[in-house]
């Protein structure tokens, strides 16, 4: 699906290793012209997650991104997980294919988690029409996984055109389903080892000043690099399996239709009961090892990103957070940011893992009781406040 511009550009973006300087705009790089955003959230996310629906909020927006890039043929296509959504950039000859893969995700959205979602194509086109832009970078979180990072206003604004019920996307016919290939959702909430797992989310104001808030990101991210870990709520060696069956049911029903499922369920019970005897034994099988593969996790995991803002999921302790608190207090209070924040005591992780041989598996952090959703809850509460303007 790739063509040779979409390749080049992506082969070229630039990578950075330090996640200090995520707000430095100059690492960036505009998407050509004719590209176009996927997008789409959970609707009612928020009430979705009251009613303990948390882990399949998480699923739908991991499923999005699956789906799209499953039908796109390659991983490296830039994409946000978001918690209760996402957002992929979409090559001009992948619009089309794209398009039918979101009609398809919000069906099966709907029909099996129960979840309305909506969806949307926003053209590049249209993104600078309105004065903003999209553009990209890679953070290196190990060897063998970037992540994008998104800058420029646009996919903020598409997110909100969206909303508004524009450039969307009609949901596919009953009976339609994407192609959620290599989507697991069989872990266990993670447990805090510092405290509290923590969602943030930092948006810069229309009026801040670009220095003013890359030095807040980096003051942000330094205390949070203090705990165990650099913050992020996988320990440095890896989540231990367990013989549990909690995600079962949102994996199966992402492998398979129903009346067909219960092969699908024999064979991810079996693949988690290998998983636990081969963690316990330390046994390499047919190449996997089950511990390297743990560690792999952590190393692989997106538990902070920039997507025109700052977007965090950390484990810090009680000092680290007020620290956090005080710097975003501080910056809101100047006018520099908008902000808000979610305090739990679990992180949920959804992935997706396209081989257990390769080492190229991705995983998505949230915050086990609404964890982004609420935080930007929060973060749009907090904006309604203000006086006209302030904003």
């Amino acid at each position: 699906m790739t063509d040779q511009n979409a390749s080049a550009f992506l082969s070229d973006l630039p990578t950075f290793s330090e996640f200090e300087d995520v707000a430095n705009l100059t690492r960036y790089r505009p998407l050509p012209d004719g590209w176009a955003l996927a997008v789409a959230d959970v609707v009612s996310s928020t009430e979705a997650i009251a009613h303990g629906k948390y882990k399949s909020v998480n699923m739908a927006g991991a499923s999005v991104i699956t789906a799209v890039l499953n039908v796109l043929e390659g991983s490296d296509y830039p994409f946000v997980f978001g918690g209760d959504g996402a957002v992929i950039a979409v090559p001009p000859n992948g619009i089309a294919a794209a398009s039918v893969a979101l009609a398809a995700v919000a069906r099966w959205i709907e029909d099996d988690l129960g979840l309305n979602m909506r969806t949307a194509m926003v053209p590049l086109d249209a993104v600078r029409a309105a004065g903003l832009d999209v553009r990209i970078a890679r953070f290196r979180a190990s060897e063998d996984m970037t992540f994008a990072m998104f800058a420029g206003g646009g996919s903020s604004w598409a997110e909100k055109q969206m909303k508004q019920g524009r450039f969307a996307v009609a949901m596919a016919a009953p009976g339609n389903r994407p192609d959620l290939s290599g989507m697991s959702c069989r872990w266990n909430p993670i447990q805090s080892r510092n405290g509290q797992i923590v969602s943030i989310i930092a948006m810069p104001t229309g009026t801040a000043r670009p220095e003013a808030f890359r030095a807040l990101v980096s003051d942000v991210v330094a205390v949070a690099n203090k705990a165990g870990g650099l913050g992020n709520p996988l320990p440095p060696e890896g989540p231990v399996p367990q013989l549990t069956l909690g995600g079962l049911a949102a994996e199966i029903n992402a492998r398979a239709q129903r009346g067909h499922r219960l092969m699908a369920q024999i064979k991810v019970i079996g693949a988690i009961f290998m998983m636990v005897l081969l963690y316990r034994t330390n046994l390499t099988l047919g190449g996997f090892n089950a511990r390297a593969y743990v560690r792999e996790m952590t190393r692989n995991t997106d538990f902070r990103k920039f997507d025109d803002g700052l977007k965090m999921t950390i484990d810090i302790n009680a000092a680290g957070l007020a620290e956090i608190e005080a710097l975003l207090d501080s910056a809101a209070a100047s006018g520099i940011c908008q902000f808000g924040l979610h305090k739990q005591d679990q992180a949920l992780v959804t992935c997706i893992v396209p081989s257990l041989r390769a080492q190229d598996h991705m995983h998505f952090i949230d915050g086990a009781a609404g964890g982004y959703a609420q935080a930007a809850t929060q973060m749009k509460a907090k904006a309604a406040l203000q006086p006209a303007g302030a904003q």
